[in-house]
């Protein structure tokens, strides 16, 4: 029962780790971590099957996308002629908590999708096991 509740405060949790980690400490791999979590300890309690039906989960897809994302925020430079994975900002934009949005919170994001993906298989492979 009390895991229902802990799930949303792993989830915002994760988000604030996740927007604050490119000015400061956090990012997108232990917000991953911290995301995948909730869903690891609901899987203890329930089972890996009735985690995925009820969040609608697919780690492979988490993966898949998180890696695209990450590989997206390096190219994106490359349109403007600048290096692969040159950090870009929008400058005239400023976001509480985030600062100023850019390729490296895309980057992150594709890292906190990744990592959140990857624990969760290997949780879900485990317990089917």
């Amino acid at each position: 029962m009390g895991i229902r509740i802990l799930i949303p405060l792993f989830m915002l949790f994760s988000l604030y780790l996740l927007f604050r980690g490119h000015n400061a400490p956090g990012g997108g791999f232990v917000a991953g971590l911290v995301a995948s979590t909730g869903f690891a300890l609901y899987a203890i309690n329930y089972g890996a099957e009735r985690t995925r039906k009820r969040f609608s989960l697919n780690p492979l897809f988490l993966i898949a996308l998180g890696l695209l994302i990450a590989v997206l925020s390096g190219l994106i430079p490359l349109l403007v002629g600048e290096t692969f994975m040159q950090g870009l900002w929008l400058e005239e934009i400023t976001v509480p908590i985030m600062g100023k949005p850019g390729t490296p919170i895309l980057f992150d994001i594709g890292v906190y999708l990744l990592v959140a993906g990857t624990v969760m298989k290997i949780v879900f492979s485990l317990w089917e096991e």
